[in-house]
């Protein structure tokens, strides 16, 4: 055989392995990471264009600076519940949202690491980070209403009115059934199907789009909660200004939704403030 005719089998041979790469890969469902499981169809890739935003502060409101904020909720009545974190001081509390004042506050167990929390049907709904437990009160009165036990970590919670909406950290995101806590469907959170935006810590539903705080920037990202993709960013950095800095001072984490006037709350951990921002579409 000629150094030619080897060169042409050898062509021929690499377009039949190419060829059958790309079936296969057509042809393979796309598997989730983690313990959760995608909807079967629900993933539709956006070519639309990524909104990027700033928030343009409205007003500023003081804040528990020890406050380790995992958590954020309007209620209405100038109030938040907040839950916050670490092993040993992790609570769930009513504050004013004018002064910052603590209103009501009900301690965790010092195993748990309290994590986000959200309010459905006059419950709140709190996570852990690795104790795989929810706890469950009465949103008027912080009493014990019940628990839930989960796999996995547990980051943050919001809710779209009907179910329980969950993230652990990677760039999947679950919906959950509230009364069973059963697992209903997931997304995978990414850019136009191809990046994918993990560390998705605290959540907030408004107006049928899931906002996260990517843990560890000052970064917030709009999702569509049927897809999972990415439609709008947030630049929130250089919203605590350095001269209210500590060396205690953590990361951006904190979203609540005021539906009276369309605004948002931001805060952090162990930050001084919350910030009353309308956001600013960047040209």
């Amino acid at each position: 055989m000629t150094q030619s005719s080897l060169a042409l089998l050898f062509r021929i041979a690499f377009l039949c392995v190419l060829t059958c790469t790309i079936l296969l890969t057509t042809q393979c469902k796309r598997i989730p990471e983690g313990n959760t499981q995608t909807t079967e169809g629900s993933y539709t890739p956006s070519n639309k264009p990524i909104v990027n935003y700033t928030p343009k502060v409205i007003a500023e409101y003081p804040h528990d600076e020890t406050a380790f904020t995992q958590g954020l909720v309007w209620i209405g009545n100038n109030t938040f519940i907040e839950s916050t974190g670490q092993y040993g001081r992790s609570d769930i509390r009513i504050t004013n949202a004018q002064t910052g004042a603590v209103l009501n506050r009900r301690a965790l167990g010092p195993q748990f690491f309290a994590e986000g929390c959200c309010v459905l049907n006059s419950k709140i709904y709190q996570i852990t980070w690795n104790e795989q437990t929810c706890f469950v009160y009465d949103s008027a009165t912080l009493s014990p209403a019940g628990q839930f036990t989960y796999r996995g970590e547990g980051w943050g919670i919001t809710t779209d009115g009907f179910s329980l909406i969950m993230s652990n950290g990677s760039s999947f995101i679950s919906f959950i059934n509230p009364n069973t806590f059963e697992v209903q469907r997931s997304i995978d959170v990414t850019i136009g199907g191809l990046q994918k935006i993990r560390n998705l810590n605290e959540l907030e539903y408004i107006n049928g789009k899931i906002y996260a705080n990517i843990w560890m920037t000052d970064s917030i990202v709009v999702i569509d909660p049927r897809t999972g993709n990415v439609e709008g960013f947030i630049n929130c950095s250089g919203l605590l200004p350095l001269q209210l800095r500590k060396p205690t001072t953590d990361v951006l984490n904190g979203i609540a939704y005021n539906p009276q006037n369309g605004r948002l709350y931001l805060t952090g951990k162990y930050w001084p403030r919350i910030y009353e921002v309308d956001l600013v579409v960047q040209q």
